[in-house]
């Protein structure tokens, strides 16, 4: 399976990636197929992909016991890190851009961190996660390679 971009001068028309398996063209994904293959990934990652563990886990105000860890007060750190690192891999297979994925971490992290200092709500949380997924969308169209 191969993924390439296609050129042109127009920034949505170039970027498109072409999806093939062998000498068979699957799919072409532009700008639409892109933000719903990143909605699709953020929905693998936010429900089956995380456990109800990974849920209170990632909230530094749920401490983990002791006999966990010499220091329970930073699993968060490491669950938080873990959730947002499978969001990025979801960008990253989606986009084929590194640095989309590199800030998907960060905004997932910050965006859930938010969250668990009561700063905001689910609803409001999900609004914020899927406004960021339309960002990286833009981006990728504005960024990729014609």
């Amino acid at each position: 399976m191969t993924c390439s971009g296609k050129g042109g001068t127009n920034p949505v028309a170039a970027s498109i990636i072409r999806v093939e398996i062998g000498m068979v063209e699957v799919f072409q994904l532009g700008f639409w197929g892109v933000l719903f293959w990143l909605l699709v990934g953020h929905s693998l990652a936010d429900y089956p992909l995380q456990s109800e563990w990974m849920v209170h886990a990632k909230n530094r105000h749920n401490l983990q016991p002791s006999s966990s860890s010499k220091r329970p007060d930073l699993i968060w750190l490491h669950v938080l890190s873990a959730h947002a690192a499978i969001h990025a891999g979801m960008v990253a297979l989606v986009t084929q851009n590194l640095w989309l994925a590199i800030a998907e971490f960060w905004a997932h992290c910050l965006i859930d961190y938010g969250k668990s200092e009561h700063w905001y709500g689910f609803h409001t949380d999900q609004l914020l996660h899927i406004s960021f997924k339309l960002v990286l969308a833009l981006a990728w169209l504005y960024t990729a390679t014609p």
